[in-house]
């Protein structure tokens, strides 16, 4: 098993797993101080639900990716391609906008979540069901942001991949209740920031690997039609010419060339379109990015306690 693999989704699903735990957290504060504790159940429902969606949808996504594996059609490698690429394109959307969001959401999260609990509460009899709803949207947000990003990854193998999910999903667990249970003090804000820059790099990989997926897919397709659609000629259809080979310095296949690959993008060989792909996307998703840390207003040395006590 390549245990690399797993490091991104091990980051990945630990910042998604908090989010979503810092959500279920303020939801239990709410009901405690509210005195609405024979709600809890809901909430727990909710979570267990969540996370079983989520695990749902990527069996069914992986069937079909599976099943396409072992098809036994020569257009395979071609339909391969393209579902990989388009799991990566869709991943990197939307880890990148979660990023963004959830960086200008942070200061208005815990009132936003008080204020949907306060008109759950409103609701009576349906005041449990209401809070399954919003727990449940919160955790399966994450669960499905996380599994696109190990379907995306797939060729790198899904066992690990899915135990860097299954790993950062009991870390972030343990730190939600470290939190909000044992009352540890945790720089959220800092939490987040170190966190959204390993996620800035990963994303940046991953589109990286995208292009490559669409630009072996187009070779295929030049190959099994007969119709050459290439832009360029040599070993990349339209990623342009070759800019780096560091195959005899540096390979991706092993340490610590392997590790550079899981979680900051590097590659052996590296063409000039991928280059300035990343580099686009580093400087106009990571200026918006810190430019939204910089608007924030709250002290960088402010502390979180919550207790559901």
């Amino acid at each position: 098993m390549n245990i690399s693999a797993a490091l991104p989704t091990f980051v990945i699903t630990l910042r998604e797993g908090f989010e979503a735990a810092l959500v279920v957290g303020i939801v239990l504060a709410c009901l405690n101080k509210a005195q609405q504790t024979h709600l809890y159940r809901w909430v727990t429902r909710g979570v267990i639900a969540g996370i079983l969606a989520s695990v749902m949808i990527g069996f069914l996504l992986g069937g079909v990716l599976q099943g396409v594996n072992h098809s036994p059609s020569p257009y395979t490698p071609l339909v391969k391609e393209i579902l990989a690429g388009f799991f990566g394109l869709v991943a990197v959307i939307m880890l990148s906008w979660m990023l963004l969001w959830m960086t200008k959401a942070a200061k208005s999260m815990k009132s936003e979540v008080e204020g949907a609990i306060t008109k759950a509460l409103g609701q009576n009899e349906q005041a449990g069901k209401a809070v399954f709803l919003l727990v449940f949207i919160a955790v399966l947000r994450e669960g499905f942001e996380t599994v696109l990003f190990i379907l995306a990854q797939f060729d790198q193998g899904l066992p690990a991949t899915t135990l860097g999910a299954i790993v950062g999903l009991i870390s972030a667990s343990i730190l939600g209740t470290l939190l909000f249970k044992g009352g540890v003090k945790l720089n959220i804000r800092l939490f987040f920031k170190i966190m959204g820059i390993f996620l800035l790099l990963i994303v940046g990989g991953l589109l990286i690997g995208v292009l490559k997926h669409f630009d072996q897919a187009v070779a295929l397709y030049s190959l099994l039609s007969g119709q050459n659609r290439c832009l360029f000629a040599g070993s990349s259809c339209l990623l342009g010419p070759q800019i780096w080979d560091g195959s005899t310095i540096l390979s991706d296949r092993q340490f610590p060339g392997i590790l550079l690959k899981a979680l900051f993008g590097y590659r052996q060989t590296l063409y000039l379109g991928q280059a300035i792909a990343y580099l686009l996307f580093l400087f106009t998703i990571g200026t918006v990015y810190f430019q939204s840390l910089g608007s924030q207003t709250p002290n960088p040395q402010k502390t979180v306690v919550a207790s559901t006590k």
